[in-house]
C-alpha cells in the first residue's frame, strides 16, 4: 500500500456497498434528514442587540448594572418634520400634543417626552410652579409661544435633543419597558409605533415621521434576519443551480449536487434548533454558507466521476474510482473547514460562535452526504455523456507548462505581491457604527441617518456618577464636580449635548430667586439643593419623575452625553479622554462609570479581533498537524500553510486599499476562510504526492498530473464559492455584507495562489532537495576516495 493512500480497500468496499444498497442508503439519508430537520421548528429568532455581547463582556456588565441602578428601558424616537412650518406654531404644536398623548398608549410605554409636556418650572411669588411647557396650543398667545420657543432652545434638557437647528423638526421620545418574556416584544412594539405613525400622518397630512431608537434597532435586526433567510436562500438555490449546471453540463449531476445541498442545509439548521441556538443576523446566513460549502465536496466527486465516464469507464468503475481518488482530500478539506468555523468559538460575539457551530455541523453533514448519499444517487440517476478520446483539460495542461517553465517568476513574483499588499494591512482601522450595520435602503438606517442630519445625534454615553453616600448628590462638591465634568464634555468636538442633575438644580435655584438669570448657578448649601429637588419631584406628574436620572437613595445620578455621528474609534478615544479627565479632576469620592449600547458596540470590534487572534492561531496549529499526518510529511504539511495564509494577507491588503476599515464581522474572516482555502491546496498537494509516490513521476510531471486531475475541479469549486459569497454580499445586514465580500476576495485569491505560487513552491522545494541530495552523494563519493588515495 502506498503511504499516501487513506485505505483503498476500505474505500473500494465502501463504494461497492453503497452501490449494492443504493436505495437503502437513499431512504436512510432521507429519514436522517427529516429527523434532524424537525428541529427547525424549534428555532427562535433573537432580535435583541445584546445578543452580540457575551455574558463576560465588561461593557455589557457595566450597562446592565447601570440599568439596575436607574430605569431599565428602551426607546422609540419619533421625529416629526413638516417642511415650511415652524414647530412653535399652534397647528404644529397641536399635532405634537396629539402624538404625545397617543404615544402613552403604545404597548410597554412608561414615559413620553416632547416639547409640549416638558415639565417647565417657573417662580410665581414665593411658589415654585411646574407645568407643561405648552398648554392648550390653540389658546396660546404669541408671547407665550415665543417664551416656549426660547425655553426649548436654551434649556439643556430640550435643546439639541427634542428640538434642533431645523425650525420644522422636533421629536417625541417614547420610553418602553419590555418584559423580556417573548423574543417578539421588540417587533410588536416597533409595529405599534409604525401603526401610530400611520394614524398620525392620516390625522395630520403633510407631516413626515422618522422612527429610530433602540426598539427600532432591535426590530431592524429581526427584519434583517428574516430578509436574508427569505431573500438570500432562494437566490442562492437559483445561483447554485445555474452555476453547477453550467460547470458540469450534466442535468443528473446538477440534480445530485442540489440534493446534497438541500440535505446538508436542512440537517444543519435542524440540528441548530435541536441544540437550542437562536437565529440572529449573522447566523441567519448559515444555510447559504452551508450550501456553498456542500457544493465543493460534490463537485470534486462529480468531476472525477464524469471524467471516467467520458473516458469509457462503466458507471460502477467511475463511482469507485471517484471515491478512491477523492475520499482522503474531501475528508481533509471537510475537517479543516469545520475546524476553521469551529475556531469562531473564540469570538467575543456569540452570534459568530453560533454561525461557526452551525456551519461546522453543516460541513460534516455535507461530507457524509457527499461520500455516501451522492454515490448512491450516481448509481440511480441516468447520465448521458459522450465518450471522448482526449480527457485532459487543455487549459490545465497549458497553464501547468507555463508554471513549470517559469517557476522562478511564479514563486518570487507572487511572493512579492503578497509582501507588497501585506504591507497595507497595518493601515486598516477598527471601526464600527451600529447604525451602519444596515445597508442604505433599510428603513431604520435611512431614518436614523436623517435624524442625525436634521435633529440630534443617536450615539450616547451614559455616565453614572457616584457620590459615595446616601443623599450625596445634593452636596456642593458633588454638584460642582458634575458641572465641571459636563462643561468639559461640552467642549469636546464630538459632543452635541450634555444633560445632568446639575442643570435641573441650577434652573430651580434661578426659579426660587424670582427667575433672576444671575441665580442660574448651583446653590452653596446641601440642604438648599435637597429642598429644591424635593419640591420639584413633588410637583412632577406620574410618569415624568426623576427615577431615570437619580437612584433611590440619591447616592448617584445620571449624566447623558449625546455625540455626533462619529466612528467607534472616535468614540473609544472620547471615552478614554473622559476617563482621564475624571480621574484627574473629580474628587476621590466621585466615580464616573460610562455605559450605553454605543459604548458597548464601540469596543466589541476591538475585543472580537483580539479574541479571534487566538482562534486563528489555534486553527492554524490544528490544521497544520492534520496536514502533516495526512501527507505523512512535516515538509509538505508546513509548506501547505504558505498558500493557505497568503490569500488572507492579500485579501486584507486589498481591503485596506479599497475600504480602509474593518468591523466586528471581518475579525472572523481569516479563521473562517482558512478552512475553506485549504480545500484547493489539499487537493493539489494530494494529487501531486500521489503522482510522486504512487506513479513514481518526477516533480514536473507530478505538477502536470495535479493540474490535469484537480485543475478543473479547483476552478469549478472556486467559481461556486465566489458566486455563493457574492450572493451573500447582497445581505441587508452590513456585517454579513462585508464579511461575504472579503471572503469572496480571499477565496478568489486562493485559487490564483494555488495555481501559481503552490506549484512553483513544490518545484522549488523538489529542486533544493535534489541539489542537497546530489551534494550529499558527491560528498560521500569524495569521502570514499580519500582513504584509497592515502593507501596508495
Amino acid at each position: 500500500m502506498k503511504p499516501d493512500q487513506p485505505n483503498p480497500s476500505f474505500v473500494q468496499k465502501l463504494a461497492q456497498g453503497i452501490i449494492r444498497r443504493r436505495w437503502t442508503v437513499l431512504i436512510v439519508s432521507l429519514l436522517v434528514t427529516l429527523a434532524a430537520g424537525f428541529g427547525a421548528s424549534k428555532l427562535q429568532l433573537r432580535n435583541d442587540y445584546r445578543i452580540f455581547f457575551s455574558k463576560e463582556n465588561p461593557q455589557l456588565s457595566a450597562y446592565e448594572e447601570f440599568q439596575r441602578v436607574y430605569t431599565k428601558e428602551d426607546g422609540v424616537l419619533m421625529v416629526l418634520s413638516w417642511p415650511g412650518h415652524d414647530v412653535f406654531s399652534p397647528e404644529y404644536l397641536d399635532a405634537v400634543r396629539w402624538l404625545t398623548d397617543e404615544a402613552w398608549r403604545l404597548p410597554f410605554a412608561t414615559r413620553v417626552d416632547s416639547v409640549t409636556n416638558f415639565q417647565h418650572s417657573v417662580a410665581e411669588a414665593d411658589d415654585l410652579v411646574v407645568a407643561d411647557l405648552v398648554g392648550e396650543p390653540a389658546a396660546l398667545t404669541e408671547t407665550q409661544i415665543a417664551e416656549a420657543q426660547r425655553v426649548a432652545h436654551t434649556d439643556r434638557l430640550l435643546a439639541d435633543r427634542l428640538v434642533g437647528p431645523e425650525p420644522h423638526v422636533t421629536a417625541v421620545n417614547v420610553r418602553l419597558l419590555l418584559p423580556e418574556k417573548d423574543s417578539m416584544e421588540a417587533v410588536a412594539a416597533a409595529e405599534a409605533a409604525r401603526g401610530l405613525r400611520e394614524r398620525f400622518m392620516a390625522e395630520f397630512p403633510g407631516f413626515d415621521v422618522k422612527l429610530t431608537g433602540i426598539v427600532m434597532l432591535n426590530n431592524a435586526f429581526a427584519e434583517a434576519s428574516m430578509r436574508d433567510m427569505g431573500f438570500l436562500t432562494p437566490l442562492m438555490y437559483v445561483g447554485m443551480f445555474l452555476t453547477v449546471g453550467w460547470l458540469l453540463r450534466s442535468v443528473a449531476g446538477t440534480f445530485g449536487t442540489i440534493m446534497v445541498i438541500v440535505l446538508s442545509s436542512v440537517t444543519g439548521m435542524g440540528l441548530m434548533g435541536w441544540i437550542g441556538l437562536p437565529i440572529s443576523p449573522p447566523s441567519a446566513i448559515a444555510p447559504t454558507i452551508i450550501m456553498t460549502l456542500a457544493v465543493a465536496d460534490s463537485i470534486h466527486l462529480l468531476v472525477t466521476f464524469l471524467h471516467r465516464l467520458r473516458a469509457g469507464g462503466t458507471r460502477e468503475e467511475a463511482i469507485i474510482e471517484s471515491l478512491r481518488v477523492n475520499f482522503q482530500p474531501i475528508l481533509l478539506t471537510s475537517l479543516t473547514t469545520a475546524i476553521g468555523f469551529l475556531s469562531l468559538n473564540f469570538s467575543d460575539a456569540p452570534p459568530f460562535r453560533h454561525l461557526g457551530n452551525v456551519v461546522a455541523i453543516g460541513v460534516v453533514a455535507a461530507w457524509l452526504y457527499s461520500i455516501v448519499t451522492l454515490p448512491a444517487l450516481l448509481a440511480v440517476l441516468r447520465f448521458r455523456v459522450r465518450k471522448v478520446q482526449a480527457t485532459q483539460s487543455a487549459w490545465a495542461d497549458r497553464w501547468a507548462g507555463w508554471v513549470v517553465r517559469h517557476q522562478g517568476i511564479s514563486l518570487w513574483g507572487s511572493t512579492a505581491i503578497v509582501i507588497l499588499l501585506g504591507a497595507f494591512v497595518p493601515r486598516i482601522e477598527l471601526n464600527d457604527q451600529w447604525v451602519q450595520y444596515f445597508s442604505e435602503g433599510i428603513e431604520f438606517r435611512d431614518d436614523t441617518d436623517w435624524v442625525m442630519d436634521n435633529l440630534t445625534g443617536i450615539y450616547t454615553i451614559e455616565y453614572s456618577v457616584e457620590a459615595n453616600e446616601s443623599g450625596g448628590i445634593n452636596a456642593p462638591d458633588y454638584l460642582q464636580g458634575i458641572e465641571r465634568f459636563g462643561e468639559w464634555l461640552k467642549t469636546q468636538p464630538e459632543v452635541i449635548q450634555v444633560n445632568s442633575v446639575a442643570d435641573i438644580i441650577k434652573r430651580l435655584n434661578k426659579n426660587m430667586h424670582g427667575d433672576d438669570e444671575a441665580w442660574y448657578r448651583l446653590p452653596d448649601s446641601r440642604e438648599l439643593a435637597a429642598q429644591y429637588l424635593f419640591l420639584f419631584e413633588m410637583s412632577l406628574p406620574y410618569g415624568l419623575d426623576l427615577n431615570n436620572q437619580i437612584n433611590v437613595d440619591k447616592s448617584a445620578s445620571r449624566m447623558t452625553v449625546t455625540t455626533s455621528n462619529i466612528t467607534t474609534k472616535e468614540m473609544r478615544t472620547l471615552v478614554d479622554r473622559s476617563q482621564y479627565w475624571a480621574a484627574d479632576n473629580l474628587p476621590d469620592s466621585m466615580k464616573a462609570r460610562e455605559a450605553s449600547p454605543t459604548v458597548m458596540f464601540s469596543y466589541i470590534s476591538e475585543r472580537n479581533i483580539n479574541s479571534m487572534l487566538g482562534g486563528t492561531f489555534a486553527a492554524i496549529v490544528i490544521i497544520s498537524l492534520i496536514l502533516v499526518v495526512a501527507f505523512r510529511s512535516k515538509r509538505y504539511g508546513a509548506l501547505s500553510l504558505v498558500p493557505n495564509l497568503a490569500p488572507a494577507i492579500v485579501g486584507f491588503g486589498i481591503w485596506a486599499l479599497l475600504v480602509g476599515s474593518v468591523g466586528m464581522s471581518l475579525a472572523v474572516v481569516t479563521s473562517m476562510t482558512l478552512g475553506i482555502v485549504v480545500d484547493d491546496s489539499v487537493h493539489f498537494i494530494s494529487k501531486y504526492l500521489r503522482a510522486r509516490r504512487e506513479n513514481g513521476e518526477n516533480a514536473e510531471s507530478a505538477v502536470r498530473y495535479a493540474f490535469r486531475m484537480v485543475g478543473p475541479a479547483m476552478l469549478a469549486t472556486t467559481i461556486i464559492l465566489v458566486v455563493g459569497f457574492t450572493i451573500l454580499g447582497f445581505s441587508a445586514f452590513r456585517l454579513n455584507n462585508w464579511m461575504a465580500q472579503l471572503s469572496a476576495i480571499v477565496i478568489a485569491i486562493a485559487l490564483i495562489t494555488d495555481l501559481v505560487m503552490l506549484p512553483a513552491l513544490l518545484l522549488q522545494v523538489d529542486r533544493r532537495l535534489r541539489a542537497r541530495s546530489a551534494a550529499r552523494v558527491a560528498s560521500d563519493v569524495e569521502t570514499l576516495k580519500q582513504p584509497q588515495t592515502a593507501s596508495v
